[in-house]
């Protein structure tokens, strides 16, 4: 059985070009090829078997077809939906440099867009809310009042976990204005005034 361009090319972009030109991680490239075993047992299922997927049979329809069918017969969702589709658009990337009498069909694809993420709505504690949580660690034990102190400087400064988790001693000052500072993701630096916790 003579092999088809797109089983030479799947195999040289999962086993070569991601790993030793793009430097992907192992789970990329494990996340990639799990795309393209689902699409090629989708491309099966539409009389297309893997023996005779050739590079000519992936057109733009078969892509858009696919991810619906994800969507619809897999319940994937738009993250899922758009993670598969960088799969493909980084096989097409790659292939309109190796094949350029295909670069037109490799364009069509890459033009797929991904879909919009859903946007949930984010949801606040009430002030009576915060007041329960604040009620809720032992403040007569030393883990207490430690537990008492983190939730306090999170809630007062609206740090992350992370970056309370980051604090050194040092970006604790407590010399006449008590302050931290915090180092994060949002802003690079920044100080807050502490108040005493009693």
């Amino acid at each position: 059985m003579k092999p088809t361009d797109f089983s030479k090319y799947l195999s040289a972009f999962l086993t070569g070009y991601l790993a030793h030109e793009r430097g992907a991680s192992k789970n990329t490239i494990c996340a990639y090829r799990n795309t393209f075993v689902l699409f090629i047992g989708y491309m099966a299922t539409q009389g297309t078997p893997a023996n005779r997927l050739t590079l000519d049979a992936i057109t733009q329809r078969a892509v858009v077809s696919f991810l619906d069918w994800l969507q619809s017969e897999r319940s994937n969702g738009n993250a899922t939906r758009n993670a598969r589709l960088a799969a493909i658009h980084a096989f097409f990337s790659y292939i309109q440099y190796q094949q350029p009498e295909h670069l037109y069909e490799c364009q069509k694809v890459l033009s797929i867009p991904m879909k919009r993420k859903a946007t949930v709505p984010m949801n606040y504690l009430t002030i009576e809310g915060i007041k329960v949580l604040l009620e809720q660690p032992d403040t007569r034990t030393l883990k207490g009042r430690r537990d008492l102190a983190l939730l306090s400087l999170m809630y007062d400064t609206g740090a992350r976990v992370q970056e309370v988790i980051d604090l050194m001693p040092s970006s604790l000052r407590l010399d006449g204005l008590n302050t931290i500072s915090v180092i994060g993701k949002a802003i690079n630096h920044a100080s807050f005034l502490c108040s005493k916790i009693r």
